[in-house]
């Protein structure tokens, strides 16, 4: 599905893509504008290479119940980055000794958060879709092994725009909303930054390829977007929490029935160790604000520990549900499963 005008090049950020950019849609869709057919036609053989990526950690999708509320995790399959962009403000060494690993890159998975309430069926991001890179893009095949349709989701919260989390919102063939029955969540500070004029020259160097794919997305869903601020509710049981540092208008998703609750945290906790026991290293992805982001760690870990709420990441081992220990002055991530 990689065809030309989708990934060649290998960049400095470690991601490999063709830029020919001489459009936004022509960066994101020379696979697009075929027949619509032809999804239908590919479902199985994409289904078959999906699956085994989505289902090698667990025979059962992993399941968090809530009161009323049910919560799923599926994968989108993983990404793979350079290792020293886990943290760009420490020595490498230091690096290798906290991971335990030497090893030139990393393969960060990608967990998508389906929430089932009694009113709404929510997709917390909706993954990397094709033109990324080619192990993600794994989430509507992995929706289809559950039994739920693209057309069966009402809500899409996106934690943010960055491509793995925002480029699967639209359909890889004719452009259309890959979830057509749903509304599209976004804050509205991440919709500003990412629909400004100059948000490229805004971007890190190596990160300017993300912009105008990003726009045009976002422009393709403007009849569907609603717009948010933190402490706002998106649905009954879900609630913005500001997050922002990641990005300009990152926000986590506090999922509550009662007294139980979890906290869908996006890309805040992103390693399940630098980002607990080192929540000061900043890895190369909190392009926006760093001192920032390092607080929105800090504040988001010590209300973990206190409260026991359930944290689920986007970039935690899968299924990335567990808790956060307080050890000392630091914090440990405790996984569930």
């Amino acid at each position: 599905m990689h065809e030309k005008g989708c990934f060649v090049e290998t960049t400095s950020f470690g991601y490999t893509r063709e830029m020919d950019i001489r459009t936004a849609d022509t960066a994101l869709g020379s696979a697009r504008h075929r027949l619509l057919t032809r999804r239908h036609a590919l479902t199985a053989s994409l289904a078959a290479c999906a699956f085994p990526a989505a289902f090698a950690h667990a025979k059962v999708m992993p399941t968090l119940r809530l009161g009323a509320v049910e919560i799923t995790l599926l994968s989108d399959g993983h990404l793979v980055v350079p290792t020293p962009m886990l943290a760009t403000n420490i020595e490498p060494g230091r690096l290798h000794d906290v991971t335990g690993s030497t090893a030139p890159r990393v393969e960060p998975p990608c967990n998508v958060t389906l929430v089932r309430t009694p009113r709404d069926l929510v997709l917390i991001d909706v993954g990397a879709g094709a033109h990324f890179m080619p192990t993600a893009g794994k989430l509507l095949a992995n929706l289809e092994g559950l039994g739920v349709k693209r057309e069966d989701v009402t809500k899409v919260v996106f934690t943010h725009a960055h491509p793995d989390h925002l480029w699967g919102a639209l359909d890889d063939f004719d452009d259309s909303p890959m979830f057509p029955n749903a509304e599209h969540i976004i804050a509205a500070a991440e919709l500003d930054f990412w629909t400004r004029d100059d948000v490229e020259t805004r971007l890190p160097a190596d990160r300017s390829f993300f912009a105008r794919p990003t726009a045009s997305i976002l422009s393709k869903l403007k009849d569907r977007l609603r717009t948010i601020a933190p402490g706002q509710d998106i649905v009954p049981h879900l609630k913005a929490l500001n997050t922002a540092g990641h990005t300009a208008g990152h926000i986590a998703v506090e999922i509550t029935d009662g007294s139980q609750s979890a906290i869908v945290v996006g890309d805040a906790l992103s390693h399940p160790v630098i980002s607990f026991a080192h929540p000061d290293w900043t890895p190369a992805a909190d392009h926006h604000d760093r001192d920032q982001a390092v607080a929105t760690r800090k504040a988001l870990l010590a209300r973990l520990a206190a409260d026991r709420s359930s944290v689920i990441g986007y970039h935690l081992p899968f299924p990335g549900i567990g808790t956060v220990q307080r050890e000392g002055t630091a914090y440990r991530f405790e996984d569930a499963t």
